[in-house]
C-alpha cells in the first residue's frame, strides 16, 4: 500500500476512472456536488465522489482505496451524514436503486440507492407494507443497518429483524453474500453496526400483509403541552401492541408544505397506528382527542401507502442537530422534567422534542440476534433541530440539556441512527460492552487494512 503525498493524490485519484466503469469527480468537477448530504450541517469534502451503477463500482473503489491508502465510505440520501474529509473517497450509491417485489414469498430485494418510498411504490399495490422508518424518503439499506424504528415497531419489530440477506463488500473489495446461514458473523453485525463490516450493495427484505392502517396525527396548541403530554403518558401505558404512538412538541417554520394552524407557533403533535379492529382503534384513541381542544386530526383509516403522513418528516434537505436519550421508563416527574427545558415559556430552539413509546414487538428476541442493544428501552427521546451559522451551538448545547433533563430515568443508550457524531463517547452509548468488542474484531477480520475505517464505525 502506498499513502499519496499532497503533490500526488490529483494524478492518483484519476487513476482511479480505469478501475471503475463509472464517472468519477474530483473536487471542482461535474458530479461532485452530489456529496452534499440530505442533512447539509454535515462537512463533506471527499478526495473524490464515485456515482456507483453497480456492485463491481462499490468493489473496485475500494481495493483502489485499500492499494493507495485512502478510506471509503458510502452515502444514498445522508440524512444520518458525518463529516467526510479529504482521506475519504465516498461511493455515492443512489444510482442503484432497483427495487424487485416477489409477491408470492412477499419479500422484496433492494438496491443500495433505493428509498422506502421506491419499495412502498412497487409494493403497497400488492397490500405488502416495507418496514419503513418515520420519513419514506431515507434510504433502505442505512436505515436497516441502523436498525431503524418505525411508525409500526410496536407491532412488526425491529424493520432489521425482517431482513433475508445482504449483498456486501468487505475490506478486500470482495462481494459476498450474507444471511443466518452464510457468513452468520456479518448477517449479525450487519443489522446494527451500519458501515462498520462493509458496504451493503443489495439487501433482500421480508414484506408483511399490511394493506392499511388506522392512524395519522392530533395537534394540540402548546398552551395545552402540559395537560396533554400527562395523559399521554397515563393513555399510552395501558396500549396494546397492535397500537404505536408517539408525542412531539413542535415548533414548525411557516414554510411550504407546513399547514397554516402548525406554522410559526408551539404545537403538539400525538402520532398514531393501529392494525387489525379499527373499530377498537378509534375507541382506545378517544381519550387523547379529549385531552384538550384539537387544532387538526388526520387521524383515519389510511392505505398503507400514506405511512409517512403519521409523522409528515421533511423531504428537502436542510441543517440538523440531533440528540437522542432512550428510557428504561416515564413518569410524572420525566414529563414535568421536559416541558421545563422544551415546553411552552422554556425557550427551547428545538424543531421537535419526541417521546416514542417502545415495548410490545420491539422487546421481544428476533429469530436471529444482531447488533442492536436496546430492546429493553421503553421510550425514546428524540430531539431535533435545525441550526443556522449562528445558532448552531445554541440548539447543540440545548438539545444536550434536553436529554440531560430526563437522565434519571435513561438507559444511557442511544441507537445507532440517531444522533450520528464523531464524539469518541457514541460507541459506548450505541453497543454494550460485548457487541463493541465483536464488532471491532470481526472488522479486523473483514477488513485488516482499515480502507472502511471511516465514519460511525466500530474499530
Amino acid at each position: 500500500m502506498t499513502v499519496p503525498t499532497d503533490l500526488s493524490r490529483a494524478e492518483t485519484l484519476r487513476t482511479l476512472r480505469e478501475q471503475v466503469n463509472t464517472h468519477v469527480a474530483l473536487p471542482g468537477e461535474p458530479g461532485y456536488e452530489r456529496c452534499i448530504p440530505w442533512n447539509v450541517a454535515a462537512a463533506i469534502t471527499p478526495a473524490a465522489v464515485v456515482l456507483a451503477t453497480t456492485p463491481e463500482d462499490v468493489a473496485g473503489t475500494v481495493r483502489f482505496a485499500a492499494e493507495h491508502g485512502f478510506t471509503v465510505t458510502v452515502q444514498s440520501t445522508g440524512h444520518g451524514a458525518v463529516g467526510i474529509g479529504a482521506e475519504t473517497i465516498l461511493v455515492q450509491a443512489s444510482a442503484m436503486k432497483h427495487c424487485e417485489i416477489d409477491v408470492s414469498n412477499r419479500t422484496a430485494r433492494v438496491g443500495a440507492g433505493a428509498r422506502w418510498q421506491d419499495v412502498i411504490a412497487a409494493a403497497a399495490p400488492h397490500g405488502l407494507a416495507p418496514l419503513c422508518g418515520s420519513s419514506p424518503s431515507v434510504g433502505v439499506v442505512g436505515f436497516l443497518t441502523g436498525c431503524g424504528i418505525g411508525p409500526l415497531v410496536r407491532t412488526v419489530g425491529l424493520s432489521s429483524d425482517h431482513v433475508r440477506a445482504f449483498d456486501v463488500v468487505i475490506g478486500s473489495g470482495q462481494l459476498l453474500r450474507v444471511t443466518p446461514e452464510e457468513n452468520a458473523d456479518l448477517f449479525w453485525g450487519l443489522r446494527g453496526g451500519k458501515a462498520t463490516l462493509g458496504i451493503v450493495t443489495a439487501v433482500e427484505i421480508e414484506l408483511p400483509y399490511i394493506p392499511e392502517f388506522y392512524g395519522g396525527a392530533v395537534y394540540f396548541d402548546g398552551v395545552d403541552a402540559a395537560v396533554v403530554l400527562h395523559e399521554w403518558r397515563r393513555w399510552s401505558a395501558g396500549l396494546p401492541e397492535t397500537v404505536n404512538t408517539s408525542i412531539a412538541i413542535q415548533q414548525l417554520p411557516p414554510l411550504p408544505g407546513v399547514p397554516e394552524p402548525l406554522a410559526g407557533r408551539m404545537t403538539v403533535a400525538v402520532r398514531y397506528t393501529a392494525v387489525g379492529d379499527f373499530a377498537e382503534a378509534e375507541r382506545l384513541l378517544a381519550p387523547m382527542r379529549a385531552a384538550a381542544t384539537p387544532l387538526m386530526d388526520s387521524v383515519a383509516v389510511l392505505p398503507y401507502a400514506a405511512i409517512g403522513a403519521v409523522h409528515a418528516d421533511p423531504v428537502d434537505p436542510m441543517p440538523v442537530i440531533e440528540d437522542q436519550a432512550l428510557l428504561s421508563e416515564l413518569p410524572a416527574e420525566a414529563v414535568d422534567a421536559l416541558l421545563a427545558v422544551a415546553g411552552p415559556g422554556s425557550g427551547s430552539p428545538q424543531v421537535i422534542v419526541e417521546l416514542r413509546m417502545l415495548g410490545g414487538a420491539f422487546g421481544r428476541p428476533a429469530a436471529h440476534r444482531s447488533a442492536f442493544c436496546h430492546r429493553n428501552a421503553a421510550y425514546a427521546l428524540t430531539v431535533i433541530g435545525a441550526p443556522m451559522p449562528d445558532t448552531a451551538a445554541m440548539v447543540a448545547e440545548h438539545a444536550t440539556a434536553v436529554a440531560a433533563a430526563v437522565a434519571p430515568w435513561s438507559t444511557g443508550g442511544q441507537m445507532p441512527n440517531f444522533a450520528p457524531s464523531y464524539d469518541p463517547a457514541r460507541p459506548s452509548r450505541v453497543y454494550n460492552d460485548d457487541t463493541r468488542h465483536w464488532l471491532a474484531a470481526l472488522a479486523d477480520r473483514y477488513d485488516p487494512a482499515r480502507v472502511l475505517a471511516t465514519g460511525q464505525v466500530v474499530r
